[in-house]
């Protein structure tokens, strides 16, 4: 690396962490200046997280340099790295519900009146001025339960400025939020890089750091590879950076043969969420359901598969009807549902990577009664192996692992139930770019051997890069039917903004 600049407010070098067997870094390093928004780019796995535990205190380095603010330092606790000036905002931020705004941004540390009690008043006030100063509005009085991710990261962003955070460090701070969020997120952070602090963006999604960031340190495989300016660089260079190698095909679509009808949905109706819905799938095709944020599309997979039920319509399968709100149905059918949030409905993230994948079969497995882990982990192994999950081994929890091999468990359990159909809702979510990849190349091999594949994305680079034939959704209803040589960003953006009858073959 090379030398930083004087007004380098973090500085890591050459830094080295090792879990038993496992090296999360070998050279891990990163260099970030006062005024300035720094992204953090890396396939999972590359040690970005590792990196980011140890500025936070969460872990201590093996090796390597570590500097903040001009001095070396090593933290032992986040209380420490805290108190030094630096704050993380995690994804999904854990607030007290129970407690006001203004308690969870003032906890431990509230304004007090005489014999030590709280000045409410004070923290209310003090709360206000956070807020305009960020330029949101919050009612510091309201209980944190119910609140957006959105809403709940502004929080935690307004501690961090109460605490004076010379550092602000934010890992995948917009996988949950809408549009309209993460433009506010982004107004607040130039805000705050324009006041002089220092901020650390972790993000998958190239078009935010373009957007967003003024430079890019990449790692791979836990070592640094590069800094560069965002403006002197482009996607398609640091996607070589990330993966070692040139991504000529992020979405390898192969052609398939399209076979009979597998799934037929007829009139599916529930109140305030989705209205006469109808489509087909067949054997060997990749149907896309695109729409923006509340359109109804995840209901509609929810429904169909039984994990929640509809007023009206019907869902057969292969000609068969499937009972309503009745996910073992589903299944025993040869249905297949991979859930938009893995960690928590996809996943049992404390227990081993083997009972994950091997979860959906543990009736068939048990022997007498008794299922053995020796059972699981020939049952997990043969799929570990050919959706190429990285782990050091089968027994470990699944919390150990990169959302990128989490997303590969989650789809090896259903896979190992060897279903017709396959419904899979945000596949790549969060997942670095190489795994994308990975991911596509699976749907794409699966709807080639004859599967027929539901594919739900928010990505419409995605969508239109995997699906056969594109289903936009509006408000619940299905506003468009596209083929996929006359489906364009065009075409599905305007049937996903405007009610309109389906187009069929459009």
């Amino acid at each position: 690396m090379s030398e930083p600049a004087p007004e380098a407010v973090l500085v890591l070098d050459e830094v080295r962490k090792t879990f038993g067997a496992t090296a999360a870094l070998t050279s891990g390093g990163i260099t970030v200046e006062a005024g300035s928004i720094h992204a953090l780019v890396g396939e999972n796995g590359a040690g970005k997280s590792t990196l980011v535990k140890i500025v936070a205190g969460v872990h201590r380095r093996d090796g390597g340099t570590f500097r903040f603010q001009g001095r070396d330092v090593d933290f032992t606790s986040t209380a420490d790295a805290k108190a030094a000036g630096i704050a993380v905002i995690y994804q999904e931020p854990t607030l007290f519900p129970d407690l006001s705004v203004a308690e969870n941004l003032f906890m431990g540390r509230q304004p007090r009146k005489s014999a030590h009690r709280i000045d409410r008043a004070a923290m209310y006030e003090h709360s206000e001025l956070l807020f305009q100063r960020l330029g949101v509005h919050l009612d510091p009085r309201r209980f944190a339960r119910g609140l957006s991710i959105a809403d709940q990261q502004i929080i935690e962003i307004a501690k961090a400025i109460s605490l004076d955070t010379a550092l602000l460090i934010m890992d995948e701070p917009t996988a949950a939020l809408s549009g309209v969020e993460v433009d506010r997120l982004f107004a607040v952070a130039r805000a705050l890089r324009d006041e002089g602090r220092a901020l650390v963006f972790i993000s998958h999604r190239f078009e935010e750091i373009f957007a967003l960031c003024d430079t890019v340190t990449v790692m791979r495989d836990g070592a640094y590879v590069a800094t560069q300016a965002v403006a002197e660089t482009s996607r398609d260079e640091i996607v070589a950076q990330m993966v070692g190698r040139e991504v000529a095909e992020l979405f390898p679509k192969t052609p398939a043969p399209i076979g009979d009808t597998v799934l037929r949905v007829e009139g599916l109706h529930s109140t305030g969420k989705f209205h006469d819905v109808s489509f087909e799938v067949r054997a060997g095709e990749i149907v896309g359901i695109a729409g923006l944020v509340g359109a109804g599309r995840s209901e509609i997979a929810r429904a169909v598969f039984g994990v929640d039920g509809y007023d009206s319509g019907s869902v057969h399968l292969h000609g068969e009807a499937v009972p309503m709100r009745d996910p073992q149905a589903s299944i025993k059918a040869g249905m297949a549902f991979v859930p938009e949030d893995r960690r928590l409905q996809g996943l049992v993230t404390e227990s081993s990577i083997a009972r994950n994948i091997a979860s959906v079969l543990r009736r068939g497995l048990a022997r007498a009664g008794f299922l053995s882990p020796r059972s699981e982990l020939r049952a997990a192994d043969a799929w570990a192996q050919r959706l190429q999950v990285k782990t050091h081994a089968l027994d470990m929890p699944a919390t150990t692992m990169s959302g990128g091999n989490q997303q590969k468990v989650v789809l090896a359990k259903w896979l190992a139930t060897e279903p017709s159909l396959l419904i899979v809702d945000e596949p790549t979510r969060g997942i670095d770019v190489g795994t994308k990849a990975e991911v596509h190349r699976l749907l794409s091999d699966l709807a080639g051997q004859g599967m027929a594949v539901v594919m739900i994305s928010s990505e419409l680079a995605e969508v239109l890069g995997m699906a056969d034939r594109v289903l936009v959704v509006c408000e619940g209803r299905i506003t468009a039917d596209i083929d996929r040589d006359r489906a364009t960003p065009e075409t599905v953006m305007r049937a996903a903004t405007q009610t309109h009858r389906p187009e069929a073959g459009a």
